[in-house]
This record gives C-alpha cells, structure tokens and sequence, in this order.
C-alpha cells in the first residue's frame, strides 16, 4: 500500500512524440505540428518518434494521406472496427430522424436499456447514461460516496481512469503534476508475473484490507475501490481467473462498495465474457462503461445496484444534457447488432488465442521477453534487460513500439515502468491481422538485437 503523497514522480508520456524532433520531421507534417502547438497547446500529445497522419479508416485499418494502411493493434474505442457500415448507416439515419436529450418520452432509450441491461448479472439493473467514460467514473464515485457516506478511493498504483477532475485524482499514470486526492490510496496490481508464488487474489485482498484499515485509522470512511478489470495501465493482469473473489469479501465485509471500470476491458473483448469483471465470477457494485459502447460515439454509462441508485436519485437530481442522444444511442444499439452478428467475442478469442500463442513462440527465441499474458484480445508483452532479476526495459519496449510504427502496425505500451506492449486491436482483428503483426515484431526484435540493444541481456 502507498500513501497518496508516495506516488510515482512526473514522467513523459508513455510513446509520446517528442517535440524536439520536430525539424526531422517532413516539412507537411512538421507544419501540421507547428500548427497544433500553436492552436492546442501543450497538454495535447501526439503518438510515436514519428508521429502518424491519417485521413480515413475502415475496419482494422487506418490510411494516411498518400494511401498508406496502418494495421490498427491499438485502438479499443472503434470496437467493432473503423467505421463499420451499419454502425455509419444507424448514425446518418437516426441524426436525420431526431437527436434531442432524454428529458421527453421516448422509445428508443427504454428498448436499449433493457438490451444493455441484459448482458449484466440480474443485480445489476439500473442504468444512467453520460457522454463518456471519465463523465461514467465521476458519476460511480458520486454514487459511492453517498451510498455509503464515505470518501475513501482505492485504486491500484498506475492506475487510469479519466480526466475530469474527479477521475484525474484517482488516475497516477497520469503522473505527479496531476496530484491524487487527498482521501486516494494505491495499492499494488494483481502482478502475476512477480508474485514469486504468492496467490495474487489473497495479496490484493490483504492490500486493499490493509488500506481500508489506514483510511479508517485516519478518520477517513472508505466509499470505493475501483478497478479496470484487465488492470489495463498497470501492465495487464487477467490470470488467473478468479482472482479478485478474495477482493470482493473484503469489500462486502467491510461496507465498501466495488466498481468495475470496463471502459477497456468490456464488451466481448476478453473473449470468454460480455465483461472483464464475470472472468472473476464477481459481481461489482457499479460497473462503468466508455466510448466503445458507440464505437467511438460520445456514449457512456454506470450500471449499478437498484439500493445504490435510489438512494442517489430520491436525493439528488442527474441529468446528462447529450447523455444517450438519440444518434449516440443508434451508434451504441447498431454496436449491439455487430457484436452478436458477427460473433465478436467469438472472434477475440479465437484471434486472441492464435496472437498470443505466436508471441510465446516469440518469447522463446528472444530472451529480452519475460512474459507474455492476457485474455482475448487485450494482450500484453513485457520486455526485461534480465532473465533473472525481471528488471523492466522501458527503453526496449519504446524501441519496438517505433520499430512497428514504422512497419505501419499500430500499438503503444503500459505498466508502471512502460515495459509492457499494450495490444488491443478492433473487435474484426483477423488471424491474417496477427500474422502481420507477429511478423512485424519479429523483424523489429531482430533489427534490435543487430543494433546491440539486447547485448547483456
């Protein structure tokens, strides 16, 4: 457990461009930059030593302005592919239609509510709606905090989840000039990889009973522990199924409520389940849900307890003015359609399953890699400088990430060193898709290997 004044100190953002390469640049792009500098500031960030340029997109594939097609191992929000036909048509026809706020009787929100409803466990059925994922996590700890009249945020140490300022201050990957709040306590992740045989459920339920305790010494009453469900900027964790039981009897026993982020995790990509969290066979108090519900439109939601949601609502009046649209809820409906029609979960496992047993292939003749782990298609690969010590190689992994972006594949990294390859690719990624992908990482790993980068490994 870390006190919130012990987290990790400011750092550059993980595979993020950085500005003094800008004359390297060709002069269009760097132009482009200059521009947006000027025009945005400096909080927005680009992508890569080589910044991507893209004007259009389709499937798992986006295209630069010369035709150029970048394989997309990366982007979770287009979950059921860029641009996806059905998905366009539902959104141009309903915006032809009527867009307006839910505050008249309508249909369309009640129909898509019981369907959304219905890939939840039976306790978890109410639904409130925002624009995005950041609005959902501000609305669970709302929710929490007047359940249970408590304060206290545990969340795991490198740990994200949004930028409203109630979701910044229990983000710490996004680093030390965006402080955590003064009632957040960190504890480790579910580190699988180096529990050194420990049973990593008992070891974060012991964590978490540990902060609850501090909290309490500390006059503070704990309301929440919050959790992204593949534990996605931690490095992802998903093994072994079943871990976060031990989590939640702590939690119940000790009156604090579970919140399941599945911003990333959720919506088939996993493999096995509609939801990260039913991999554990839990069921969490509120579960928060972000943009890959509209497949990129501004769409989100909570999904919560009935006993948590009418304590909230007979004392405080919600209401999201573009919070389930009607154009948004087409989107998310249409998402709905694909996901069941073309077998998407289906697919990530499969796809999932072949990816991942390419890369432990890989990981046998290379020995800069550790480990590789994940469920579906939400898969990481950590790189280390030595077999034995597991000491991460940030520099490897930021090398490899650029490698790939030059062979136009698309992902970037995660963990609280930055040593782990974060692999998320739209719902559609193919067998064929892996192929490139695997093929790609195995040249970057030998170009790295004749650069000398792996000599004392």
């Amino acid at each position: 457990m870390k006190e919130t004044l012990s987290h990790k100190p400011s750092a550059p953002m993980v595979n993020g461009f950085d500005s003094a390469r800008l004359c390297s640049l060709p002069e269009r792009e760097r132009r482009m930059i200059e521009r947006r500098q000027m025009l945005l500031g400096p909080s927005y960030r680009l992508f890569y030593e080589n910044p991507v340029h893209v004007t259009t997109a389709k499937g798992v594939w986006l295209y630069g302005p010369d035709g150029e097609a970048y394989l997309d191992a990366y982007n979770n929000v287009p979950s059921v592919g860029h641009c996806h036909p059905h998905v366009v048509e539902a959104i141009s026809y309903q915006a032809s239609q009527l867009n307006t706020h839910t505050r008249y009787l309508n249909e369309q929100i009640l129909s898509y509510s019981e369907r959304l409803l219905a890939t939840f466990p039976a306790e978890l059925d109410r639904v409130m709606y925002t624009c995005t994922g950041s609005e959902a996590v501000d609305l669970a700890l709302r929710l929490a905090r007047h359940y249970t009249g408590g304060t206290g945020i545990i969340i795991t140490e490198n740990a994200y989840h949004g930028v409203t300022a109630s979701a910044a201050e229990i983000s710490p990957l996004l680093g030390n000039s965006v402080p955590l709040g003064q009632h957040v306590l960190t504890v480790p992740a579910p580190d699988t990889y180096r529990a050194n045989g420990r049973d990593v459920g008992a070891a974060l339920a012991d964590d978490v009973a540990k902060a609850i305790g501090h909290m309490r010494r500390r006059g503070i009453t704990p309301a929440a522990f919050i959790a992204d469900s593949i534990f996605s900027s931690d490095g992802v964790f998903a093994d072994p199924p079943g871990f976060l039981k031990p989590v939640v009897d702590v939690l119940k026993k000790a009156g604090v409520l579970y919140i399941a982020d599945e911003v990333q995790p959720g919506f088939g990509r996993l493999g096995t389940n509609m939801w990260g969290f039913a991999r554990h066979e839990i069921v969490p108090d509120i579960v928060v849900v972000g943009k890959p519900m509209g497949n990129g439109m501004p769409i989100a939601a909570a999904i919560v307890k009935p006993d948590i949601q009418e304590c909230f609502g007979r004392d405080i009046r919600y209401f999201n003015t573009f919070g389930a649209s009607n154009v948004s809820l087409a989107a998310a409906s249409a998402v709905l359609d694909v996901i069941e029609n073309e077998n998407l979960m289906q697919n990530a496992r499969k796809a999932g399953d072949y990816l991942c047993a390419g890369m432990r292939s890989l990981k046998e003749a290379f020995a800069s890699i550790g480990d590789v782990r994940g469920s579906g298609l939400f898969l990481g690969l950590e790189f280390l400088r030595n077999q034995d010590s597991r000491e991460p190689d940030s520099a490897l992994a930021l090398k490899v990430v650029s490698k790939l972006r030059d062979r136009r594949v698309l992902i970037s990294a995660s963990g609280l060193n930055g040593n782990v390859l974060k692999i998320r690719p739209p719902l559609p990624f193919s067998r064929e898709n892996a192929d490139m992908l695997l093929n790609a990482l195995q040249d970057a790993l030998v170009e790295t290997e004749r650069e000398g980068w792996n000599s004392g490994r």
